[in-house]
């Protein structure tokens, strides 16, 4: 590991969460270290408790234990950590596509009307959206308003980006050009990213990292995935971590019969 990655951006220890009207421990005591420029994935089955973590991290949720971002305690959504959820209507529909962006300036404390169509306009470029500024969100594709998301994000100078299964609802090739897009932003922009997915192929083509949750909200494996990008299927070793994945997976729906 390189010298600047020895501080994590996001430290999280003893992670507990349990709701006051449930028996059932949702997340026990999870320990995670996310540094700089990390990509990590996050798999699991369903309900194992991989979007309460991700909600906990963006301060939605309450929580025992601690989480840090930036070395300051979460506990409370921040600029420092966007969401960009699976749900494409996350926009406000009666704002443009530029004016969504300002809108979130001007609240964050941005008093300049020119400044913040300025900076508007600079991640609309990186997002490859400048020509989709004065769209409404009802006109554009759910991979164009995910990429605004990630624009808003990153115009709010957010250091690390929080994703809950952003691509699930897309058809698979616009799934692919969106994997190959967010790849392509995260390098440019030096992005720390959090990714849910229940999608192997997806976890191996963006993670640099790769966490196994249990049906019982454990860390079951963590690894991290040497794989040179761009990843396909071709890619020697790419079927092994594929079929290791796949195994620890199915080992978590055999428990549940």
């Amino acid at each position: 590991m390189t010298e600047e990655k020895k501080t994590p951006i996001l430290r999280i220890r003893s992670l507990t969460k349990q709701y006051d009207n449930s028996q059932r421990v949702i997340l026990p005591r999870i320990d995670l270290d996310v540094y700089p420029e990390d990509f990590l994935c996050i798999l699991g089955p369903s309900g194992c408790g991989k979007s309460t973590l991700i909600r906990c991290i963006a301060g939605f949720e309450d929580y025992e234990g601690t989480i840090e971002s930036n070395g300051r305690i979460v506990k409370k959504p921040g600029t420092d950590r966007i969401m960009v959820f699976q749900d494409f209507n996350q926009l406000f529909p009666w704002k443009t596509v530029v004016n969504n962006i300002t809108y979130a300036l001007k609240a964050s404390g941005m008093a300049d009307k020119k400044a913040r169509i300025a900076k508007a306009e600079k991640y609309l470029k990186k997002v490859n959206l400048f020509d989709y500024k004065d769209y409404y969100p009802h006109q554009l594709s759910g991979g164009m308003k995910q990429r605004v998301a990630i624009a808003r994000g990153m115009a709010l100078g957010s250091s690390i980006i929080l994703m809950d299964e952003p691509f699930a609802a897309l058809d698979a090739m616009t799934r692919n050009r969106m994997q190959s897009e967010l790849l392509h932003i995260k390098e440019k922009e030096s992005m720390t990213v959090v990714f849910i997915t229940h999608n192997i192929q997806e976890a191996i083509s963006l993670g640099n990292r790769i966490m196994v949750m249990s049906r019982n909200g454990e860390v079951k494996e963590h690894l991290y995935n040497t794989l040179e990008k761009p990843v396909t299927p071709a890619t020697p070793g790419y079927g092994a971590l594929w079929k290791h994945l796949n195994d620890l997976l199915t080992e978590e729906r055999a428990d549940d019969k």
